[in-house]
Order: C-alpha cells, then sequence, then structure tokens
C-alpha cells in the first residue's frame, strides 16, 4: 500500500502559494514594463498572471473560494509591498505599515476560521 507524501490539503495550499509567487513575479514585471516601456516585460507579466490564476483554480479543488482568494490577494500585496521597498526603493509610512499588519492578522483570522471535512482513505 502506497503512503501519500501530501495531503490533498497540503498539495492545495503548496499551489496556492505558488500562485501567489506568480502574481507577485507578474506584477513586478508589470511595474517594470510600465517605468521602461519595454513590452517583454508586459510579455512576461501576462504569462506570470495567467499562470497564477490557474494555480489558484488549483487549490481551490480543496480551499474554499473566499479564503483561497482572500490569502491569493492579502499575501500577494504583502509581498508585493516587500518586493517594491526592496527593489524599486519605494517608502512606507507608519499608516500603510499598521494597514499591512491589520490585512495580515485579518488574513490569519479568515485562514483559521475555514473547516475541512474529512475526506475518506
Amino acid at each position: 500500500m502506497s503512503k501519500k507524501l501530501l495531503s490533498p490539503l497540503s498539495l492545495a495550499w503548496l499551489t496556492l502559494m505558488a500562485a501567489i509567487a506568480c502574481e507577485i513575479v507578474g506584477t513586478s514585471f508589470m511595474a517594470v514594463a510600465a517605468r521602461s516601456g519595454a513590452y517583454q516585460g508586459y510579455l512576461l507579466m501576462a504569462g506570470a498572471l495567467a499562470l497564477s490564476y490557474y494555480l489558484l483554480s488549483l487549490a481551490l479543488r480543496a480551499i474554499s473560494v473566499g479564503v483561497a482568494y482572500a490569502v491569493w490577494e492579502g499575501l500577494g500585496l504583502i509581498g508585493l509591498t516587500v518586493v517594491s521597498v526592496w527593489l524599486f526603493g519605494e517608502k512606507l509610512v507608519a499608516q500603510e505599515l499598521l494597514g499591512l499588519g491589520l490585512a495580515l492578522l485579518g488574513l490569519a483570522c479568515v485562514t483559521l476560521g475555514e473547516t475541512h471535512d474529512e475526506v475518506a482513505a
């Protein structure tokens, strides 16, 4: 009898994290393309965002749409903010940091509130 390495739920969360990474990459390329005018950035943006939506749709097989979308958007927002500060030299004020912290707290509440039906083995 073979034992699964990852449960369907664990695999869904890993897929969601990959979707978030693709969203951050795609939106970062959008910023690069908008600032430089290079159309290659728009092509990379479109590909990364399309992959992000595809991976998000796969994650929805085991994670409820509301929770998955909230986590995708929220962690994408926080990740993109980190990228914009790190790569693009943007500055954050205290109010923005507070808002990001509250968003993270909200994501934790939404995620911890999700329930899952037991899957038959």
